[in-house]
């Protein structure tokens, strides 16, 4: 973008003018980030842990969600659009679409990395299938389950801008009128929210997978003695 000479990269004042249309979009954009990991999660969950009891799905799985996943946003939201018009539905299809592929290889993975003997000691104790796969399997599955939910977070958070062209972009919609009039306030100011959001939704997610399994803990390389 090519600036006027002496026009200010940010214009403090506009923000402050359009403050509580910035709080707006970046509710909207939690909600539309919020719903899509959710739904997504809700999906990918049974569907993983079926494909993770029957391996043979686990290959027709991953083609059909990476499958969606390489198709792009926008040619995604325009065939959509005359189905479920420029709405929320259309922004939450191709949004949920996304995150199906990274949730559902990480508890796969997650599943998979649980050990062998540790099942095997709880089959022996008595536990039914549903028992070990509450009590046992997903609580030592759950960090790569959650480092899943944070990639999908973070990716989402990223596409709900796209969905500004549909009329849902949250701080997205920021970055587009700033292209629209050649104005570098609002780019700067969605661009920056867009990433501070990403990092805090990033690092909660962290402290919460912490907090939820205390037993895991990095070890940090010693010293020779």
């Amino acid at each position: 973008m090519i600036l006027a000479q002496g026009e200010p990269l940010l214009e403090w004042d506009w923000i402050v003018r359009h403050s509580s249309q910035i709080f707006e979009r970046f509710l909207q954009h939690a909600e539309l980030t919020a719903i899509a990991v959710g739904i997504g999660l809700l999906i990918s969950f049974p569907v993983a842990v079926f494909a993770y009891r029957h391996r043979w799905l686990i290959g027709p799985v991953t083609w059909f969600t990476g499958l969606l996943y390489t198709i792009p946003s926008l040619a995604l939201f325009a065939f959509l659009v005359p189905y479920t018009g420029l709405s929320t539905t259309t922004a939450e299809i191709g949004l949920v679409s996304y995150t199906l592929l990274i949730l559902i290889r990480n508890i796969v993975a997650g599943l998979d990395g649980v050990p062998a003997d540790t099942r095997e000691a709880a089959i022996g104790m008595g536990y039914t299938k549903r028992q070990l796969l509450w009590k046992v399997e997903l609580p030592l599955a759950l960090p790569v389950m959650v480092a899943g939910i944070r990639i999908a977070s973070v990716t989402t958070i990223g596409l709900v801008t796209v969905t500004a062209l549909i009329g849902q972009g949250g701080l997205g919609y920021f970055i587009l009128l700033g292209l629209r009039r050649f104005f570098s306030t609002p780019i700067i100011a969605g661009t920056i929210l867009s990433v501070a959001f990403a990092m805090t939704v990033d690092a909660a997610l962290l402290i919460g997978q912490r907090a939820l399994t205390p037993w895991v803990r990095r070890k940090s390389p010693g010293l020779a003695s």
